[in-house]
């Protein structure tokens, strides 16, 4: 199993730490494959972002991410401190093709196996899993 962990706010910081940090895992981890790689990446640059853009907090969010890889799956656990988001992540669905926005938890939904959002305490805990489809080269 591999494991990193990452702390960052936003503001100053953005997505550019999350993919530093993937590229990290990545190195050490490479007998993932092409494919399980894109999905859990896109994910997870995906969640980044929309708590970048769309988080809310009075003061800067604070956002830790725990990643581990192993055989079986890539997980992500994001916690923020950002406010509750008013989203049902189990409703998301592709808006239509011609809307602007909205598209972004039905994508992650689609890329992962499991992508859940729990509130503990002051924070929001985005799990994010991505069995491999494939055993380790």
């Amino acid at each position: 199993m591999t494991e990193r962990t990452l702390v960052f706010r936003t503001p100053p910081d953005g997505v550019d730490v999350v993919h530093d940090r993937l590229a990290a895992l990545w190195s050490e981890f490479p007998a993932v494959s092409d494919t399980d790689r894109m999905m859990f990446e896109t994910a997870l640059i995906e969640l980044t972002s929309n708590i970048v853009q769309h988080g809310s907090s009075d003061t800067t969010i604070v956002c830790r991410l725990d990643l581990d890889a192993d055989d079986d799956a890539l997980r992500a656990v994001l916690v923020d401190t950002a406010e509750p988001p008013r989203i049902d992540i189990g409703d998301a669905t592709m808006p239509d093709e011609l809307a602007e926005s909205g598209r972004g938890l039905a994508l992650i939904s689609a890329m992962v196996d499991e992508f859940r959002l729990e509130r503990d305490g002051g924070s929001n805990v985005w799990t994010i899993v991505k069995t491999r489809s494939s055993p380790p080269s």
